[in-house]
């Protein structure tokens, strides 16, 4: 028998994660991964190394708990947000059992998670202006145990109506949980679900310090729920999830300091989203500029594969969505300098596309 015969069915079958730094590239514009474009300068001040560190660092706790406005006991941390999501699903859903429910185009770890768990993935396509489909949900709800939706949603950039939330946690109460995937929140804060915690006790909010914290390579997300969830999420997580550096840096970039320089980058991103979008609607081969509450934006241009490959080949790298359902000729630019949207805009100019009238 191979090793491959010898692995699990399900893992044979599984496609991963094609993450931005899996799919490569020799660009010096990195506007694929939705990262903030500079590196923040830390210094490490733990230098116990001999020592494991903290199940759940206390300082990071407390720090995040209030930033959010929870209580510690509400907070659990984690390797990315990708851990919580997949905590979740190893502590609530039976392998063969019970199912997953998410709604693309979203973030694709929702189904590669379950997959990997051998727990069945079920998806409602969102409504043509990517809200969720209620009643397509309210049909398949049967069975499932943890339902993801991303708000502000990766890749489409928009918030899922609040009042079509509330339909969806009364659907979902005594049946599952509804996670809400608010890893881009930061750039618009006024819109977070943590106020209903209290109210929803199968509500559970994911968060990072990927994206306006500018700590993509730190590995430091944040599930917040009822004591309860993170009691259970407790005894599925592995025993030292963060490392003494990583806790380390993550208290620091919490600290009062480290939060107003956090809302000091995203008033930053949002004048440069600004400048983005203005640019893309003036620009041929781009037929439709998406509004956005995030570090990104969702264009769709015309001829996008090859658009795609020549920005590419001249080293600035964006994300193709084409594959996405409803997303054919969609390419997602992330927020990067402003020189390097300078770049990215100077290139889309002289790709070949409608005039301005015919897009009109």
């Amino acid at each position: 028998m191979s090793i491959e015969e010898l692995a699990r069915a399900n893992v044979r079958a599984l496609t991963p994660y094609q993450s931005a730094r899996r799919l490569g590239g020799n660009g010096d514009v990195w506007l694929n991964a939705n990262e903030y474009p500079t590196a923040v300068e830390f210094e490490l001040t733990q230098q116990t190394l001999n020592r494991y560190p903290e199940c759940q660092p206390k300082l990071v706790i407390e720090r995040y708990a209030e930033y959010a406005g929870v209580k510690p006991e509400q907070v659990l941390v984690s390797r990315g947000a990708d851990e919580g999501i997949e905590l979740l699903i190893r502590a609530f859903c039976e392998p063969g059992k019970d199912a997953v429910l998410y709604c693309p185009p979203t973030y694709g770890m929702y189904s590669v998670s379950s997959e990997a768990f051998n727990v069945e993935c079920r998806t409602v396509p969102t409504l043509e202006n990517w809200q969720l489909d209620l009643s397509g949900i309210a049909e398949q709800i049967e069975g499932v145990k943890v339902i993801y939706v991303c708000s502000p949603n990766n890749p489409t950039g928009q918030l899922i109506n609040p009042q079509d939330f509330r339909v969806l946690l009364e659907m979902a109460r005594g049946k599952a949980l509804v996670v809400a995937d608010e890893a881009y929140i930061e750039f618009c804060p006024q819109a977070t679900l943590t106020g209903w915690l209290e109210e929803y006790p199968h509500l559970v909010v994911l968060r990072t310090l990927s994206k306006a914290f500018a700590l993509a390579g730190l590995r430091c997300g944040f599930t917040i729920a009822a004591e309860e969830v993170i009691n259970l999420l407790m005894k599925v997580i592995a025993p030292y999830p963060l490392s003494t550096p990583v806790a380390d840096i993550a208290a620091q970039a919490l600290s009062p300091q480290g939060i107003n320089a956090m809302r000091e980058r995203v008033a930053e991103v949002l004048l440069i989203r600004q400048y983005l979008i203005a640019g893309l609607r003036e620009t041929a081969c781009v037929e439709q500029v998406f509004d956005s509450e995030t570090n990104y934006v969702l264009a769709r241009i015309t001829a996008s594969s090859a658009v795609f490959k020549s920005l590419w080949d001249r080293g600035i790298i964006l994300r193709d969505q084409n594959k996405q359902p409803s997303l054919s000729g969609c390419l997602r630019i992330t927020v990067g300098t402003r020189t390097e949207c300078e770049r990215a805009l100077t290139a889309l100019r002289q790709q070949p596309g409608l005039t301005a009238t015919e897009a009109v």
